[in-house]
């Protein structure tokens, strides 16, 4: 099981705002050059919904779908893959106001269910994610800084195909 974790601050935005917009998965293609492609089926304003994913994994596509259950009350995001490329996707994501700024914070636990394999694939697949989670919210709200050791380049420069 590999653990994935990122926080971002929102500078001078409002919590609700910026979940309304974090929770647009059909945007994530043109905000992040991992994801070949996402699929909604079923959204927020309703409490929970469905999404389908397409990432850029090595030389071929991480594909996955996951159950979304949303709480806007409390900014949370919980989701859990229910079909797709890992044995098991799950976590959340935390939307809260700190001051005039917003906090986000992205929380998932993987696992392949492959052993022998974990040493290559875990570290390629958390920096996928945790780019492309960078790049959605950077490119969805205009004063956003990345908190931690997160090597994000600007999405023009990153090779999908390699990633």
């Amino acid at each position: 099981m590999r653990h994935v974790e990122l926080d971002a601050v929102v500078r001078s935005e409002k919590a609700g705002y910026v979940f309304e917009n974090i929770v647009k998965w059909e945007k994530y293609p043109q905000l992040a050059p991992h994801v070949q492609a996402t699929t909604v089926h079923g959204a927020f304003p309703a409490e929970a919904g469905s999404s389908s994913w397409e990432l850029h994994f090595r030389s071929g596509l991480l594909r996955w779908t996951e159950e979304e259950r949303f709480f806007p009350e409390r900014g949370e995001i919980h989701f859990e893959q229910t079909d797709g490329d890992f044995d098991s996707f799950a976590g959340q994501w935390h939307i809260t106001q700190s001051g005039d700024d917003v906090v986000v914070r992205f929380d998932a636990d993987f696992d392949f269910g492959i052993p022998s394999l974990e040493g290559i694939l875990d570290p390629i697949a958390e920096r996928v994610i945790k780019e492309t989670v960078a790049w959605a919210v950077t490119g969805s709200f205009a004063r956003t800084e990345i908190r931690g050791d997160v090597p994000v380049g600007t999405p023009e420069a990153a090779v999908t195909g390699s990633a």
